[in-house]
């Protein structure tokens, strides 16, 4: 799961990330609110961490214009500002949660993981494919009932795959959901993950189809990996 953080208190920012790295999380960071703007339109976070004190644009106004973009993204606000008004006006602009400076790493986490929860709007968390289940908050799969071991980046993959099924998942958007800007993955790697996923689904009736020129898709049924046509 990719996150942004956009805060230009450095020394708070480095522990965020290393913090959130280490959950396993993919970060990106930014100081100000001006460019954060502009990233927040073209890429897919599963979330974005934003401090109100920023400097030139403040993180209320970056707020405020995403949410008139229709970016939808989760936003989790950071702020020294305590007050009931200040929390008010942060959740009225579009806010979705607010964590008042300073705080606990642990508390922090468990925001993030219900906000990301509440996002991906599902009653349940379990996607499943035919015999594939995907429990999306433990971050665990069983094939047929029995575990299915993935490394960090082929459960990305099967993850987003599962969440948009039947439906096509461009290779692009693989790309850049498993990247951050100081490690680009490129669509190369993202083939080389579908290629260990369709091995280790082979014989379970489960398969990840080429769609030519757009990306992959994930079918109950289908123990083909060839082209096929879109839908």
């Amino acid at each position: 799961m990719r996150i942004l953080v956009v805060e230009d208190d450095k020394t708070l920012a480095a522990g965020l990330v290393e913090g959130l790295e280490r959950e396993g999380f993919m970060v990106d960071r930014l100081e100000a609110a001006e460019p954060a703007e502009a990233v927040l339109q073209h890429t897919a976070y599963d979330l974005a961490i934003v401090d109100i004190g920023l400097p030139g644009m403040d993180g209320l106004e970056l707020i405020r214009r995403v949410r008139r973009r229709n970016v939808l993204t989760p936003i989790l606000i950071l702020t020294a500002r305590d007050g009931l008004d200040d929390r008010v006006v942060g959740l009225d602009v579009g806010g979705d949660d607010y964590l008042v400076k300073p705080f606990l790493l642990p508390e922090l986490l468990a925001r993030i993981r219900a906000l990301i929860r509440r996002s991906r709007a599902a009653a349940s968390m379990m996607l499943s494919v035919g015999p594939l289940a995907l429990d999306v908050q433990r971050r665990s799969a069983t094939l047929a009932g029995a575990g299915l071991e993935l490394t960090g980046r082929e459960w990305d993959v099967l993850e987003q795959l599962a969440l948009a099924a039947p439906k096509v998942v461009a290779k692009q958007k693989l790309t850049d959901s498993l990247s951050q800007w100081d490690k680009e993955i490129t669509p190369n790697a993202v083939e080389i993950y579908v290629s260990r996923l369709r091995s280790k689904l082979a014989s379970s009736g489960v398969g990840i189809r080429t769609v030519r020129g757009i990306g992959y898709r994930i079918e109950a049924g289908e123990a083909g990996e060839g082209d096929a046509a879109p839908r």
